[in-house]
């Protein structure tokens, strides 16, 4: 008998501390790729108001005629809604980067709450491809910040996706479809999908 209750002890245990073990990396990765962004787009905010004080400026992410920030920050498409997008962004990554340290250590965030954030990062996924779209073949330079940047985005994209799938208001048969491409990782292969055609976009271009 006391066997079967040390092992049904054990199930219960990985069952309740596995799911909290999960959580806690992929707040973790949320937090990672928050902090990433956070510091890539504050580093651009710089780069823009050393631009702004004097538009000879030479920056220090002027790289080459490809990595070339001058470029990009002068570009109409970097302050696409009247502001630069920096800062837009330097909002976007704190907001997740609080986020991601009130669940790591061991916060509770609403499952409403966190589908707000999972949309903001949605609306963040396609501006940001629609952004390098306009950088490689409209303005014809990179921004390095902003790779950065939109690595955080994905991180963090990936990272809600895991936490929120199983409250999204979908139904069962969408639900076991999801649970499915989860199980087998398919998701992760998505995001890395995404890197890597905007990688395949700048070869194209500049190669």
């Amino acid at each position: 008998m006391q066997p079967e209750i040390e092992g049904l002890h054990a199930r219960c245990y990985y069952k309740v501390m596995k799911p909290q073990s999960n959580q806690k990396l992929l707040y973790g990765i949320l937090t990672i790729g928050s902090a990433i962004g956070f510091i890539a787009s504050f580093l651009q905010m710089l780069e823009k108001i050393t631009l702004l004080k004097s538009a000879d400026a030479v920056l220090s992410c002027n790289l080459n005629s490809v990595f070339n920030c001058s470029n990009i920050l002068n570009a109409p498409q970097s302050s696409v809604f009247g502001f630069p997008n920096s800062l837009l962004c330097i909002t976007f990554f704190a907001l997740m980067l609080t986020a991601g340290l009130v669940g790591w250590t061991g916060g509770h965030i609403t499952s409403k709450l966190r589908l707000v954030y999972q949309a903001m990062t949605l609306f963040f996924i396609g501006f940001g491809f629609w952004y390098f779209w306009q950088s490689i073949f409209n303005v014809g330079s990179l921004c390095i910040y902003c790779i950065f940047c939109y690595l955080g985005v994905l991180a963090i994209s990936g990272a809600w996706f895991r936490l929120n799938y199983k409250d999204w208001p979908i139904g069962k048969g969408a639900q076991k479809v999801v649970d499915r491409m989860v199980a087998s990782g398919a998701d992760i292969f998505i995001w890395c999908l995404i890197a890597l055609v905007m990688v395949l976009e700048a070869i194209i271009k500049f190669a």
